[in-house]
C-alpha cells in the first residue's frame, strides 16, 4: 500500500474483511453494528457520530412514513444517511415503537459508517431508489407446451341404435336380459364394449333361429 492509500481513510476502512460480521435476515444481509463501531474506532480513535434530532426528536414524521438521519465523522470528513423505520419484511411501519425507532438508528448508524468505506461491500447490490429492497431480476415467463392435436374420438361401448337392436332381439327370442348382462361382465347394455356388439347380435340370432 503506498503512502497515499495509507492516509486515504475510505481506502483503509473498505480494505477491512466483514465476511465473518454479515447477519442475513431472510433475504437481506446487515453488518453488524457493534463489530462496525469497533473497527471504526481502531480506525479513528477520534471518529464520533450523532443522530440527528427532528425538533428534539430522533425521528421524522412524514406522509410516507417514519425516517431516522445518523452522521458519522471520520478524520474531520461527516457524513450522514437516512434510514426509514422498517418492520422485519423491509416494510414501513405506520406506528412505530421506540424499539422500532432504535433499531431504525443502529442500522441506519452502519450504513452511515459504510459511506466512509467499512462494509460497504455489503449494501453494494442494492436498489438506490428504494435503499432496503433487494434486487430482483425477473424471471423470464416460461414457455407454454404446444397443446396436443386433438385425437379423434373413438367410440368404445355401443350407441343407442346398438342397444336398441339388442333389446329388440332379446324381445323376439325372450332370451333373459339378466343373465346376457352377467356374461358380457356388465351392469347394462350401454356398458357393452363396441367390439362385442356382433357377438352379442349373433348369439340372439342362434337363439332366435333354435
Amino acid at each position: 500500500m503506498n503512502n497515499q492509500s495509507a492516509s486515504n481513510s475510505f481506502v483503509r476502512l473498505s480494505n477491512i474483511n466483514v465476511a465473518n460480521h454479515v447477519e442475513r435476515k431472510g433475504n437481506f444481509c446487515y453488518l453488524s453494528w457493534p463489530f462496525a463501531v469497533s473497527e471504526l474506532r481502531k480506525a479513528d480513535p477520534l471518529a464520533s457520530w450523532a443522530v440527528v434530532r427532528f425538533n428534539g426528536l430522533p425521528y421524522l414524521a412524514t406522509e410516507t412514513g417514519y425516517y431516522v438521519e445518523v452522521a458519522v465523522t471520520v478524520e474531520g470528513v461527516t457524513l450522514s444517511q437516512v434510514h426509514p423505520v422498517l418492520d422485519a419484511r423491509n416494510k414501513p411501519i405506520s406506528s412505530p415503537t421506540a424499539f422500532d425507532v432504535n433499531t431504525s438508528i443502529q442500522r441506519c448508524l452502519v450504513k452511515a459508517i459504510a459511506l466512509h468505506g467499512l462494509g460497504l461491500s455489503v449494501y453494494a447490490g442494492e436498489d438506490l431508489a428504494n435503499l432496503d429492497q433487494p434486487v430482483v431480476k425477473e424471471k423470464p415467463a416460461p414457455r407454454q407446451a404446444a397443446k396436443p392435436t386433438p385425437l379423434r374420438q373413438v367410440q368404445t361401448t355401443i350407441d343407442a341404435q346398438q342397444q336398441a337392436n339388442i333389446k329388440s332381439l332379446i324381445a323376439e327370442t325372450g332370451a333373459d336380459l339378466n343373465r346376457l348382462l352377467d356374461y358380457f361382465s356388465v351392469e347394462s347394455l350401454a356398458q357393452i364394449q363396441a367390439n362385442q356388439y356382433e357377438r352379442v347380435i349373433r348369439s340372439l340370432q342362434n337363439k332366435k333361429a333354435a
